[in-house]
């Protein structure tokens, strides 16, 4: 057993003022120390006056709402982006079908609305549905799907390369489309990003029905 003596603490609180003790296991306090420590009003804590834990209260883990200050600039960043290869798409298909890549230029510019709206909470203004077989005023802004699915045959095709281009301008419209309802979760942006997503639709299944007449299409495939 090792004792805590009065010139121990002494020593010890010239070498730098303490207001708290603790009497480690194995070691007791003389009489003298712990008047020392009372003269002082330093707190003693030992076995009989034990320091209490502190009680952290602890919480379920909540998933955390983005505000729209930090999620809407990320999704005006993700549009131009996707209108970058509106562009791209546009310039590779002008050598090759100039009236195609009017068009998607076309489609472009309704598209760039979106980031208008995130700008200043506009609502989107829709997109004329030239309505087939498969798609109409309806469900023009549901997300209806391919109207098939783009394989290895098609690249054989006269008119393949404009196929490939417009299928990857409509993936990454898809891919904006999931990402969107991440991005704008707040509940005062539910109504904004209803608006914006079905703009989003209306642009891919225009795409899907260019990729269909492309394709030398007459009939709807859907």
């Amino acid at each position: 057993m090792i004792f805590i003596t009065e010139d121990d603490l002494r020593d010890l609180y010239r070498a730098g003022a303490f207001t708290e003790y603790d009497v480690e296991p194995g070691t007791r306090i003389t009489p003298g120390a712990r008047q020392f420590l009372a003269d002082r009003q330093i707190v003693l804590y030992d076995a009989e006056n034990p320091r209490k834990k502190a009680v952290t209260e602890t919480s379920p883990i909540s998933v955390l709402t983005p505000a729209p200050a930090a999620c809407q600039p990320l999704a005006a960043s993700k549009v131009k982006s996707v209108e970058a290869l509106f562009l791209l798409v546009a310039e590779e298909l002008l050598s090759r079908d100039i009236l195609l890549a009017q068009k998607v230029i076309k489609l472009k510019k309704n598209f760039a609305q979106i980031r208008e709206t995130l700008n200043d909470g506009k609502p989107c203004e829709p997109l004329g549905c030239e309505a087939c077989s498969g798609i109409s005023e309806v469900n023009y802004s549901e997300d209806l799907g391919d109207c098939f699915e783009i394989t290895e045959f098609h690249i054989q095709l006269s008119k393949g390369k404009e196929i490939i281009h417009l299928h990857r301008l409509r993936c990454a419209l898809r891919e904006l489309q999931l990402e969107l309802p991440m991005l704008l979760t707040c509940d005062e942006d539910r109504t904004l990003c209803e608006g914006i997503t079905g703009k989003v639709n209306q642009i891919i299944n225009t795409i899907s029905q260019l990729i269909c007449c492309t394709a030398g299409g007459e009939k709807c495939q859907r």
